[in-house]
């Protein structure tokens, strides 16, 4: 089992990813990767992890398909296990075994690296704006995990595994192009956004400005934005759904309550762990002072009372490892909020998007608005000379050249605005009623689990009370 303090993300000093990875594999022994994969397989009774997956995890589904969808994911299993240590021009890297079953019962292997994830991960962000797309393993957040060169293996192994089986679990994103790919094309997994359907837009026309493709928008998407938060004037397109305003707000303190019950979840899990550990050691001392007891008595009350010592011994050894499984338990039930925490990046990256699409939005129509008024201006200038100018004739119909040829990018960018909205809307309607099914299963997990843990921990000590109470009368 991994340390509970893996699960809700404690940080300590670690080395490089790169380099611990390299190290761990240089290092282990020559069975280290079928160990891994046995690792894999051991919860799931095989050895192969192609034909003993896992079932798609954990008590957390806010990344899963809601229930009332009427398809479900395209992927029944996905298990990531055997690093290897490979070499091409650009280095040393470890690659990883990632095996999936589909819901027809067909398997595949590929070998993907921590690139190709972060690939996958950019694609997706493309691909998939507007939904709350489950957030990728942080290089950052691994590495300060580290504590041993093997366990680092493991622990990037889990995450990706983690993560791959809830982009699977995501009613849209699991049953979409790009995770198929990467699931079971052969070759590397190559960089790059994915292909629009052909029915998409054109790219300029919904996707904000990067650096580079564009830098003429850029700078009228970054002219747009000042004049929004300084210009005093209300721009030509607003956001004005006080439903959504509303709900932005709230998630803004969701998340801050989510920080707050981590923190403390956190900090139960290592108060509890002290306690366990500390009465681990207690219940140690007291054997030790029982030998002692039995090698000094001489008289029978010098026995009973190292036998009674031995019994206090045995229980509170007993009572640190009911702590120490306690903890565990705590930190499976607990781990949600952790999850939950973690998924209010993508929610922020949801909103982030329809701000950019809005951003395209009134870029275009204050673009439209501009040209336009450079029209009538014009117009009004030629009328005034008899047959008219015709340079500014000709600039007109330059200027009425243009606005056309911006209308169409400003509808799309409308339409892409209005589905970036609508998605928002039901991703937010699905976090909600997700989050209210998985908060109620967690708490009841975790009393459940309190209250069982507290009667064992009752009955081993009222049995010591019970042999000793003679003791206690003398």
């Amino acid at each position: 089992m991994m340390d509970p303090e893996t699960y809700l993300g404690f940080e300590s000093p670690g080395p490089r990813a790169e380099d611990m990875e390299t190290l761990a594999l240089s290092d282990a022994p020559s069975d280290y990767s079928s160990a891994i994969s046995s690792f894999s397989a051991a919860a799931d009774g095989g050895d192969d992890p192609a034909r003993s997956l896992p079932p798609p995890p954990p008590p957390f589904r806010s990344q899963g398909p809601a229930a009332d969808l009427a398809a479900p994911a395209d992927y029944v299993a996905i298990a990531v296990s055997e690093p290897q240590k490979e070499q091409d021009a650009g280095g040393v890297y470890v690659s990883y075994l990632v095996a999936s079953r589909s819901r027809g019962g067909e398997e595949r292997r590929v070998r993907r690296r921590f690139r190709e994830v972060v690939a996958l991960a950019d694609r997706l962000a493309e691909a998939y704006r507007g939904f709350l797309v489950p957030p990728r393993p942080d290089k950052g957040v691994v590495e300060g995990q580290v504590m041993q060169q093997h366990e680092f293996l493991e622990l990037r192994r889990a995450a990706l595994e983690r993560y791959l089986r809830r982009l699977s679990a995501h009613p849209a994103i699991g049953r979409g192009d790009e995770l198929r790919a990467f699931l079971e094309a052969p070759g590397r997994f190559m960089d790059g956004a994915a292909r629009p359907p052909s029915h998409a837009p054109p790219q300029e026309a919904v996707h904000p400005a990067k650096g580079g493709r564009d830098l003429l928008r850029i700078f009228k998407e970054l002219k747009q934005s000042v004049a929004n938060d300084w210009g005093g004037a209300k721009p030509p397109v607003a956001e004005e759904d006080r439903d959504f305003l509303e709900r932005k707000e709230k998630m803004q303190d969701l998340e801050q309550q989510l920080t707050t019950s981590s923190q403390q979840a956190e900090a139960l899990v290592k108060a509890q762990q002290d306690v366990g550990e500390t009465m681990g050691q207690l219940g140690r001392v007291f054997i030790k002072l029982t030998k002692l007891e039995t090698e000094e008595a001489i008289y029978n009350c010098q026995r009973t009372r190292a036998a009674d010592i031995k019994r206090v011994a045995v229980a509170t050894v007993k009572a640190g490892r009911l702590y120490r499984e306690l903890n565990a338990q705590i930190v499976k039930h607990l781990e949600v909020l952790h999850e939950y925490l973690e998924l209010m990046l993508a929610v922020r990256s949801a909103f982030s998007d329809r701000a950019s699409a809005l951003l395209t939005v009134q870029t275009l129509v204050s673009d439209l608005s501009s040209i336009q008024a450079r029209v009538e201006k014009l117009e009004t200038a030629s009328s005034k000379v008899f047959g008219g100018d015709r340079s500014r004739l000709h600039k007109i119909e330059e200027l009425k050249e243009t606005i056309r040829a911006t209308e169409d990018p400003k509808t799309f960018a409308l339409r892409e605005y209005e589905r970036i909205k609508e998605i928002n809307r039901s991703e937010l309607e699905r976090l909600d009623r997700e989050r209210h099914d998985d908060f109620l299963s967690m708490l009841k997990g975790f009393v459940v689990n309190q209250v069982g843990y507290a009667e064992e921990l009752a009955s081993v000590w009222a049995k010591v009370a019970d042999e000793t109470r003679g003791y206690a009368r003398g």
